[in-house]
């Protein structure tokens, strides 16, 4: 099986993960909005949504010289969702190695459950770092990317396991 549908396949179980996973408080959201707080948004609600990120990803995503991810389908990217699924890859996601590790510090020592901002930065951290890992030439950075993308997997299991 090809890199590519490896990388597919793994992303689309996390995404059907994601949507099953009980992470989108509907009061909550309704609370905050009643309250004047700006919520960002949310990419995955539903099995559609799911799916729409799994075509993205079937699609085929780049990353450009500056680390900023793209689409290589124009179409896909102009829509709604699209547009919120690249600003927030490429806005809530550490791009480096060091940075994506500080970030799975706070992850992994954090006892409660997560929240929806937090479940869906770990979701998005796969893809970024799965892609990365695929990308890069030096068997060193392959190896850090890889490294990072089963923790964040593993980080992701385990608050599947705790909801």
């Amino acid at each position: 099986m090809s890199g590519k549908m490896q990388l597919v396949k793994f992303s689309r179980v996390f995404l059907c993960l994601v949507v099953f996973r009980d992470l989108w408080p509907t009061y909550s959201d309704a609370l905050a909005v009643s309250q004047g707080k700006l919520l960002r948004p949310t990419l995955i609600t539903t099995v559609s949504d799911a799916n729409l990120v799994y075509e993205f990803l079937l699609r085929g995503l780049v990353i450009d010289e500056d680390d900023n991810v793209g689409m290589q389908d124009e179409e896909m990217a102009s829509m709604v969702k699209g547009r919120v699924f690249l600003n927030l890859i490429n806005d809530d996601i550490p791009k480096t190695v060091p940075a994506m590790e500080e970030l799975l510090v706070l992850i992994e020592e954090e006892e409660q459950s997560f929240e929806q901002d937090h479940f869906q930065t770990l979701i998005l951290g796969i893809i970024y770092s799965a892609y990365q890992a695929r990308e890069k030439k030096e068997e060193s950075q392959q190896q850090a990317w890889t490294g990072v993308l089963g923790r964040l997997a593993n980080a992701t299991l385990v608050q599947l396991r705790k909801s």
